[in-house]
């Protein structure tokens, strides 16, 4: 094995994956929804940044071309699980995430039979964006668990009447308003995307499949 800084980039980017669930066993809410979030975001970065890297340093490796999937997929598949454990089993977030994880187990099995011959099928751009919308989505949907704590936060002991008063458009000292529509917006955002995500999901898992097919022929 050789190993390279983009290697050990990859590398820390599969121990962070487990990181986000610590971050909601040690931390109360807010505070885990914003350290996850970070650790995901720099995650993200690093896995734009390692492949860059590799590739303009002449670094490519076997073993980061079998780190770099294996980290992806552990950092999405365990923010899905956190995100949809925190969102109370929301439907709208279980069908599109149970989706995704469903192709990524299909996939991962299929590699797994295919052996040396799954590397000759590349990675397509619908694939990458793919894991983009993926990324982002859970991005955007860790923000929501922010505001959504910031609105318990600022609301808790409220006057009914007067919080009414401030969401028809009074005097709002402490940006509840804001916060509500920040909520509102990250969250019909995250879940967006989490189903076009979903949806792109379907169509490389199905194209994976198709290629795939000459090779699980039984011989004549």
């Amino acid at each position: 094995m050789k190993w390279t800084f983009p290697n050990i980039l990859t590398l820390l980017r599969l121990v962070a994956a487990p990181g986000i669930v610590i971050m909601f066993l040690y931390f109360t809410r807010p505070w885990a929804d914003w350290f996850a979030l970070i650790l995901f975001v720099t995650a993200a970065i690093t896995d734009w940044f390692d492949g860059y890297l590799a590739r303009t340093w002449k670094q490519e490796t076997k073993l980061g071309a079998m780190l770099d999937p294996i980290a992806d997929k552990a950092m999405v598949v365990i923010a899905l699980l956190v995100i949809t454990g925190y969102a109370g089993m929301d439907p709208w977030i279980l069908l599109p995430a149970t989706i995704i994880m469903f192709r990524e187990v299909f996939v991962s099995g299929l590699r797994e039979f295919l052996g040396d011959t799954a590397g000759t099928l590349k990675v397509t751009k619908l694939a990458k964006w793919k894991t983009t919308a993926q990324m982002v989505a859970i991005a955007v949907l860790f923000a929501t668990g922010i505001f959504q704590h910031m609105w318990i936060e600022r609301t808790v002991g409220m006057d009914r009447t007067i919080l009414a008063d401030i969401l028809a458009g009074g005097d709002d000292p402490v940006g509840v308003r804001m916060i509500r529509d920040a909520y509102w917006y990250t969250w019909w955002i995250g879940v967006g995307l989490l189903w076009a995500a979903a949806i792109l999901t379907i169509l490389t898992g199905w194209d994976y499949l198709r290629k795939s097919m000459p090779y699980l022929k039984e011989p004549e």
